[in-house]
């Protein structure tokens, strides 16, 4: 038994541990070719994905029960599309970062099934439970062919990458709003400029986390800044 099927047999019992304790419905789980999931957005934050890469590799190299039980606390939820197809509608980051280290599957829980609708039909019902989020790297919104359809072609948005980090340093709080980060990436791609964000990562987190405690993103998901005048 090769160790990638060592790593989802680790992974589907601890996927079914923590349901149990929970006790919640036990989802349809289908180990998935990465190569052959399909995106829901165009970008990614490169940055965010190195960091992933990283950590995955520590975990591998430890032991493979331990990156076993990471696969297994992070289902990748998708949506079952035209033609049998699974679109992610998250963890896109994970499984890019996963597929560059040389991960073929991972375990996929389904959470609609849309494979009798037509290709049409399918995006804009994908698009009414924001399942989706079709911008590309400078912000404007594209349409639904403009998706890649490999993870593996997912562009890079340092703005996304810098709402990331962003949060990590306490910029805002973790919020359940679909596509959060996103929308604190086009705040920031709003006041900073690209030029400055490639030149010096470090120096326009520093700006960012001063712009986030502003009344100006009060409006934006997980805004954590005083509400005194």
């Amino acid at each position: 038994m090769s160790n990638s099927q060592l790593m989802l047999r680790s992974a589907d019992a601890t996927f079914a541990e923590n349901f149990q304790m929970v006790m919640l419905r036990e989802p349809i789980l289908h180990p998935v070719p990465i190569e052959e999931l399909r995106p829901t957005q165009i970008t990614v934050g490169m940055r965010e994905v190195k960091a992933k890469r990283k950590a995955w590799r520590a975990k591998a190299e430890a032991e493979d029960e331990k990156a076993g039980e990471f696969l297994g606390n992070h289902m990748v939820p998708a949506i079952r599309g035209p033609r049998g197809r699974y679109y992610v509608i998250d963890h896109h980051h994970l499984s890019l970062a996963l597929h560059e280290e040389g991960v073929r599957d991972i375990l996929v829980t389904t959470v609609a099934d849309l494979s009798r609708l037509d290709q049409d039909s399918f995006w804009f019902v994908m698009d009414c439970h924001d399942w989706m989020h079709p911008f590309d790297e400078d912000g404007k919104r594209r349409g639904y062919e403009a998706i890649p359809k490999s993870i593996k072609d997912l562009v890079d948005d340092p703005y996304r990458s810098l709402a990331g980090e962003l949060r990590r340093h306490g910029g805002y709080a973790k919020d359940t709003t679909p596509f959060s980060e996103f929308l604190w990436a086009d705040f920031l791609r709003r006041r900073l400029k690209r030029k400055d964000v490639d030149r010096d990562f470090d120096a326009a987190l520093e700006r960012s986390l001063a712009l986030a405690k502003g009344r100006e993103a009060d409006y934006l998901p997980g805004w954590c800044g005083s509400i005194a005048e």
